[in-house]
């Protein structure tokens, strides 16, 4: 098993950063590694939603159905699966020090299974770039509070 957390603080609002992120099809936009992300199916963005993901990282190309497990003001959970490896994004979203801003705490676990268990340790170091990649991005598209 791997697990990479980041902990940052963006310039959005609360509710404005769990809208946005309750869209896993956007994830195209903020995770460095996915291609490709695809609601394959319909009605409102609720639990139960799902998307078709492709990925590629390290030059693996993998695909994963994700699920929107939990959706509340402070937490949003997706989890991935496929034959390979359970995926889990675990949001916690709490407003900032500062007004209109929001703490974010990004936690991803990717459990391998079978065969692909021997890739963790391998995984571990490539992931933890993945966090770093994907604390940039969050940060650029939310707002940094620097700026």
């Amino acid at each position: 098993m791997v697990e990479v957390t980041r902990r940052f603080t963006v310039a959005t609002s609360p509710d404005a950063v769990v809208d946005y992120l309750r869209d896993f099809s956007r994830a195209v936009d903020w995770d460095p590694g996915t291609m490709s992300c695809e609601r394959i199916d319909a009605g409102p963005l609720a639990v139960g939603a799902k998307w078709h993901n492709v990925s590629k990282i390290s030059g693996i190309r993998t695909e994963l159905t994700y699920e929107l497990t939990r959706l509340e003001p402070g937490r949003i959970v997706f989890v991935g699966t496929n034959d390979t490896a359970t995926s889990t994004d675990d949001i916690t979203i709490t407003a900032g020090e500062r007004p209109s801003t929001t703490e974010l705490t990004y936690h991803a676990t990717i459990e391998f299974s079978g065969a692909a268990k021997l890739a963790s340790p391998i995984a571990k170091v490539v992931f933890e770039k993945v966090g770093n990649d994907t604390e940039k991005s969050l940060t650029r598209i939310l707002g940094d509070v620097a700026d």
